[in-house]
């Protein structure tokens, strides 16, 4: 039993090959080869573009694959979700599909723009949402460098983003977002029917959803008297409850927590003006719930 697992190929492959890697899965792409190696013999790998993951899924060339949430609702095809996976190519949250205008222009607002020209690649997405508007506009596809487009060729356009900053270079201003979209783990459905490549592509979600949590997290542990306790659990913003253990000597406990990497400056002197002792910071690969 083999899973066929489509890698998108594009903007997000070297995140998702980083993002296995922290699952314990490393895939190794090289040269021109559409075909990357993984240190896992009951899955192929196969990179293709995020744009296409769906159809390849859906008509059972590839059994499960990597794809956006926007790619998914454009292509309107039968898939089945098996998880969000929040992470993009430059950051841990969600992108964004936005209507865009140059900054000089007179339009405020998706109804400004009757009878206008839209360029975009998210063309269904784009024409259902005029549409729920009940705005008539004719929307074009854009084989890419779309944010050149307006004023020339295009009044506006509808383009995904992650910080804004290439529309901001490009002198555009964002007047609407048009969907929010992240990555998912999706899978044909005849396969998901099959108990054996179901619980692997399960085991894999598990795994991808576990290294997604663990960033930006680290452990901690900590040893500290049992009368000073009460005032250690008051700084510590713990993901759940701490662990706490007896030491040998029943005067002790040790704690052990998870907590966000970006607080640990801050926490570690009040851990310490509560009298915590042999405090100590781990990395995290994966955090299973």
């Amino acid at each position: 039993m083999k899973i066929r697992l489509g890698i998108p190929k594009g903007s997000l492959q070297d995140a998702t090959i980083a993002l296995f890697a922290r699952a314990g899965f490393n895939i190794y792409a090289s040269g021109r080869s559409y075909f990357p190696s993984i240190d896992d013999p009951e899955i192929e790998c196969m990179l293709i573009r995020a744009q296409e993951m769906a159809r390849y899924v859906e008509h059972g060339f590839l059994d499960a694959g990597l794809t956006g949430l926007d790619w998914v609702l454009e292509s309107g095809l039968e898939v089945e979700t098996v998880t969000d996976l929040v992470y993009a190519k430059q950051s841990r949250g969600k992108v964004r599909w936005v209507l865009a205008v140059p900054q000089d222009s007179r339009f405020e607002k998706a109804e400004d723009l009757r009878d206008c020209i839209i360029a975009t690649e998210l063309v269904n997405t784009t024409k259902n949402y005029f549409a729920r508007k009940d705005v008539p506009v004719r929307v074009e596809f854009s084989w890419g460098a779309t944010e050149v487009k307006p004023p020339i060729l295009a009044d506006a356009i509808v383009e995904v983003t992650e910080t804004g900053s290439s529309l901001r270079a490009n002198r555009l201003r964002i007047i609407e977002t048009v969907c929010e979209s992240q990555t998912q783990l999706i899978a044909n459905r005849k396969a998901w029917q099959c108990a054996e490549k179901r619980k692997k592509i399960e085991n894999i979600a598990l795994m991808l959803r576990g290294a997604i949590d663990a960033q930006g997290r680290v452990g901690l542990m900590l040893n500290v008297r049992k009368g000073d306790l009460p005032e250690v659990l008051k700084v510590l913003p713990a993901l759940n409850s701490p662990t706490i253990s007896e030491l040998s000597d029943r005067q002790w406990v040790a704690v052990n927590t998870i907590l966000e990497e970006s607080i640990v400056r801050d926490v570690l002197p009040k851990l310490k003006d509560a009298n915590a002792s042999g405090i100590v910071e781990y990395p995290l690969n994966k955090i299973v719930m």
